[in-house]
């Protein structure tokens, strides 16, 4: 048996999120406690206390996603399953730095600081309202890259962003040519075409300005060889040489998200468990889809670290 450890991106918060983690074991606790010293305030309030709209803000999201799946991460190495028993980590989106924190590669602060940045900048990069995103269910990836580029007009932008399994890709873009997309694919046989309650277009060329930002912050960033090789989201396959990690990083941000690549060749190299690390089942749902003989597992609450003991 080989496993992957992989870990959510945005959409996976929840108000509560990690709190169980943080009471039932002091190692999730003192995670939380870095993210907030490093940002300089109390995240950890808002993400247990505070109101799902402010949760939801980008800058918010980002490096609270991170908090909680490196909280179950930590209970789980207190546990006796450290990331050295897995063959590969993956992240979906910002997944990837709560991946490269889990191996090692990133500190806590480093990723909390950089994932506020990352969401900023990601929110600035397009005026409100002007960008899109669309989930587009029942069609293949190269389906709807074709619809993508039929509905990009003139000075607008339209493009796959999130391949995610065999009938889910997102489209992001300017809004009107979203709109677009989404109404040609529902004509050619989409089963659900949604309009998505996000903030920016993320994952397409509108996002260069945020991916400029992220180039000169990680610049400044110590970045170690992960101890587990990155299936990285631009690539689809494992990296370990920090400095492709760190163009990688900035690649990603206006680059698709390859999760139905990364998780089959996962697969096909041996991966026969992929376990969801921190908030939410999402990812989970999509390995089913992808890769149907391999095994899954969520690891986000004291029941399930518990039951993943060796």
């Amino acid at each position: 048996m080989s496993r992957a450890f992989v870990f959510p991106g945005q959409g996976a918060q929840t108000i509560g999120m990690g709190r169980d983690l943080a009471e039932a074991f002091p190692v999730a606790r003192a995670v939380f406690d870095e993210v907030d010293e490093a940002l300089g305030e109390r995240l950890s309030a808002l993400i247990w206390e505070g109101d799902i709209e402010t949760l939801t803000l980008t800058a918010n999201a980002q490096p609270a996603l991170m908090a909680t799946s490196m909280a179950a991460m930590r209970a789980l190495a207190h546990e006796g399953m450290t990331v050295e028993t897995a063959a590969y980590v993956a992240g979906h989106s910002l997944g990837e730095y709560s991946a490269l924190c889990a191996a090692g590669s990133l500190s806590v602060a480093d990723a909390a600081r950089l994932l506020r940045l990352r969401g900023r900048a990601m929110q600035e990069a397009v005026p409100v309202g002007q960008g899109a995103m669309a989930a587009i269910l029942g069609l293949d990836y190269e389906a709807v890259s074709e619809i993508a580029a039929e509905a990009a007009g003139k000075g607008e932008v339209c493009a796959a962003a999130n391949d995610n399994d065999p009938a889910q890709v997102v489209v992001s873009g300017s809004a009107a040519a979203v709109g677009r997309a989404a109404e040609l694919a529902k004509a050619r046989g989409a089963k659900r075409a949604l309009m998505l309650p996000v903030s920016a277009p993320f994952h397409c060329s509108l996002m260069a300005p945020a991916a400029r930002a992220m180039a000169e912050a990680l610049a400044e960033v110590d970045l170690l060889p992960p101890r587990v090789p990155l299936v990285a989201n631009v690539l689809a396959h494992a990296v370990g040489e920090p400095e492709v990690i760190r163009s990688l990083l900035v690649e990603q941000v206006t680059h698709r998200v390859r999760w139905r690549e990364s998780v089959a060749w996962m697969a096909a190299q041996g991966v026969t468990e992929f376990w969801e690390i921190g908030a939410g089942k999402a990812l989970s749902g999509m390995v089913r889809r992808i890769a149907p003989e391999a095994g899954t597992r969520t690891v986000g609450t004291p029941a399930e670290v518990t039951a993943a003991r060796p």
